[in-house]
């Protein structure tokens, strides 16, 4: 099923993002990656299973994020909530 959502903040940020059409994450939707791996930094979660987690992800060939890697979107998101944590 293709991503419906509005990501128009989190297109902005992964838009430059490298390119990413390895794996399970090929064509998935890297502005959800974003969005979940920063509700997880901001949990400091440590128990993640990331491939279960692209698997789950709609694909997206939208826009800003199109051919966008979600595990680097997941990596940033979840760097982001890490450090606004500490806000």
């Amino acid at each position: 099923m293709a991503c419906s959502k509005n990501h128009s903040k989190t297109d902005n940020i992964v838009k430059n993002l490298p390119i990413g059409q390895e794996g399970v994450g090929r064509h998935k939707c890297a502005s959800c990656a974003y969005e979940i791996g920063y509700q997880h930094g901001l949990q400091k979660a440590e128990n993640i299973n990331l491939g279960n987690i692209l698997e789950g992800l709609e694909e997206s060939q939208k826009g800003e994020r199109r051919h966008r890697s979600p595990h680097a979107a997941y990596s940033l998101g979840y760097f982001n909530g890490v450090k606004d944590s500490y806000k």
